[in-house]
């Protein structure tokens, strides 16, 4: 099974290809697509739709997994910006034919670590340590979408 994880946004989303082979989590690809604030939105989400679409089908991933949506009451607008982002990776999962999942943030952590407080590092040392990472990612967007894909493995396979 392949397995695409991505944390979105509109500046910076990162994301993270695995293979599953038995017990084997091997790392087919990760990184990040990028957008410039100089652009209209309408652009940047363009471009993040086009550039997930094309991960999948590069990949040929099986499935995408994103972060269930969270924001605090006192940024309403990072949530529309947000929302619109997780619009358009919606949206290419769909059009290429693959199935969404969505997991909470400390349900990763929990997957990952075993603790759904974890720190942003501990779930780095694990997500590095998991996939035998000799360099940890530079972005933690992609530390991240790597996150979710590997939580999505344990949570799938745990309902076998």
């Amino acid at each position: 099974m392949i397995i695409v994880g991505i944390d979105p946004a509109l500046a910076i989303t990162g994301y993270g290809v695995i293979q599953v082979q038995g017990a084997t989590l091997t790392v087919i690809e990760a990184g990040i697509i990028q957008t410039s604030p100089k652009e209209a939105t309408t652009k940047r989400l363009d471009k993040l739709y086009r550039g997930v679409l094309k991960l999948i089908t590069d990949t040929h991933s099986d499935c995408l997994v994103l972060e269930k949506i969270y924001s605090h009451y006192k940024h309403p607008a990072t949530a529309c910006i947000l929302g619109q982002a997780r619009g358009v990776i919606s949206l290419a999962a769909t059009t290429k034919g693959i199935p969404l999942f969505e997991y909470a943030a400390t349900r990763i952590k929990k997957a990952i670590v075993g603790k759904g407080l974890a720190s942003k590092a501990q779930v780095q040392a694990m997500v590095a340590h998991t996939l035998n990472l000799k360099n940890l990612p530079s972005y933690m967007d992609v530390t991240d979408a790597l996150a979710l894909a590997i939580t999505h493995n344990y949570i799938s396979r745990s309902k076998i």
